[in-house]
């Protein structure tokens, strides 16, 4: 069986590196280089989940990533010698004034209820945990905090990395710069693929293409709601690293390497699908890096872009058949969740494409709903 699969993000290559471990012919398409979209551009945060009987299944979904991200981190570390950086080095949440103090008590409440550990913090045990929001809190500027022990991270560009090298070593065809422009359908099925490097034959398609999947679903007849929304980012340079936890207030978070370097995320635009940097936003995003943590005024900026999320109106993920066709499924609109989600949805999904039982009820994704 040969399996198309367009779209070289985090969830196609995921998703080829499970069906070629399951012994499918797998050949990755993408428009551009691989990996290089919304998988790339985000800081590679993963939240802890919970595990309560009759949770959600998106809830579900996560519990399962988080289940499988340290097992994955280790066997790619092993297939390809690569360390991802998966490290649990928890999330310290942050609010400056009495609107967020308020917004943050209550999500403090929802993790509580979801059984997943959370700590308060007094503005000073904040400070003590990290001693970089002292002056922040020096100021009287700190007015709510709480620690998420169970947060941790992975360093995106590495992952991918690891992915593409663990699909080469499973027989993965890996085609970069390759774009699907029509599909070639008879009856309920799609027979080829016209891509810009000529005609594919294909027993199964799977769309995975992020952002860009609304358009190639269109063609397929599929009436689906996914936006792009552009995410800006700043890579700063410290000499050595300057704190350990992940630092978040509301959408925004600065998360630490390993090295020194800090990634400061992220905007929220409508801008089409322009991933250029504006001034504004970057002028935003150093002002709350760098109020947060002020020695980042003194490091180096290295380098600021931004990334297209796909969004979906209900705030689901598509995952599932393409109505109508019998060799299609798609699995896109994952928004700010695709990095953390992919383990998860990857096995989901090949299991669904290889007719066995799934681990979540998928129903709630499925491309049908619009």
């Amino acid at each position: 069986m040969h399996c198309l699969l367009i779209g070289g993000g985090v969830i196609g290559l995921s998703l080829a590196r499970v069906l070629a471990g399951e012994g499918v012919q797998v050949t990755v398409l993408d428009r551009g280089p691989l990996g290089r979209e919304a998988s790339w551009a985000g800081a590679g945060i993963l939240p802890p989940s919970s595990n309560l009987p009759g949770a959600h299944p998106f809830e579900r979904l996560r519990t399962l990533a988080n289940q499988l991200h340290p097992q994955w981190a280790a066997e790619l570390q092993e297939e390809t010698g690569l360390d991802n950086g998966f490290r649990r080095s928890g999330g310290i949440y942050l609010a400056r004034s009495v609107g967020e103090a308020a917004s943050l008590k209550g999500l403090q409440g929802v993790f509580a209820d979801e059984h997943i550990e959370v700590e308060s913090l007094t503005p000073d045990a904040a400070a003590q945990l990290e001693p970089v929001l002292r002056p922040l809190v020096d100021a009287g500027q700190l007015r709510a905090a709480f620690l998420l022990p169970g947060e941790t991270q992975i360093r995106n560009p590495v992952h991918l990395q690891a992915l593409i090298a663990s699909c080469q070593l499973r027989g993965v065809e890996l085609r970069p710069h390759v774009e699907a422009l029509n599909f070639d359908i008879y009856g309920d099925r799609i027979q080829a693929v016209e891509t810009s490097a000529g005609r594919m034959e294909v027993d199964l398609v799977c769309l995975t293409a992020g952002a860009w999947s609304q358009q190639l679903l269109q063609q397929l007849g599929a009436r689906t709601s996914i936006l792009p929304i552009r995410g800006q980012m700043i890579l700063y340079r410290l000499p050595q690293r300057a704190f350990t936890h992940v630092l978040n207030e509301g959408p925004r978070y600065l998360t630490p390497r390993d090295d020194g370097r800090v990634l400061a995320g992220s905007t929220e635009e409508e801008a089409g699908f322009d991933k250029s940097n504006t001034a504004e936003g970057v002028a935003d995003l150093r002002a709350f890096a760098e109020t947060i943590v002020p020695a980042l005024r003194e490091a180096v900026i290295e380098k600021t872009w931004a990334g297209l999320r796909p969004a979906v109106f209900d705030g689901f993920p598509y995952m599932g058949p393409i109505p109508r066709l019998t060799n299609a499924f798609a699995s896109a609109g994952h928004y700010r969740s695709g990095l953390h989600l992919s383990p998860a949805v990857s096995m989901e999904l090949a299991s669904l494409i290889l007719g066995r039982p799934t681990q979540v009820e998928l129903s709630t994704f499925q491309v049908a709903r619009g």
